[in-house]
């Protein structure tokens, strides 16, 4: 599964369980961001064992999608099955700011 566009992608390697985030995510409300929320659904939907959201590579994200992004998690561990890390850069100013709106058990910072 991917999605590409000229100012990010996001694609989701199996074996790893990882989806990969990268360049800048400045999209308008929820409904621009239904792709993204698509891909990452069905993901969850698989049932894995443990989801890695790797945001090392995305320069950006607006409000939008942290609210995105906190709704996937929330749905994630209401489902109970499956565990969530969400791994970001000390690097990308943002991240250290926004990502701590998401809890220490499934933050990790490099």
């Amino acid at each position: 599964m991917e999605i590409k566009t000229d100012d990010y992608s996001v694609a989701y390697e199996p074996a790893t369980q990882t989806v990969n985030f990268c360049g800048s995510l400045r999209l308008s409300g929820a409904e621009e961001y239904a792709d993204i929320t698509q891909l990452l659904n069905q993901v969850a939907d698989q049932a894995p064992e443990n989801i890695n959201l790797d945001l090392q590579n995305l320069e950006f994200l607006n409000s939008s999608g942290i609210n995105m992004f906190s709704k996937f998690v929330i749905k994630v561990r209401q489902q109970g099955n499956t565990g969530i890390k969400i791994q970001g850069s000390k690097k990308i100013p943002w991240q250290g700011k926004s990502l701590k709106t998401f809890n220490d058990s499934c933050l990790v910072c490099s």
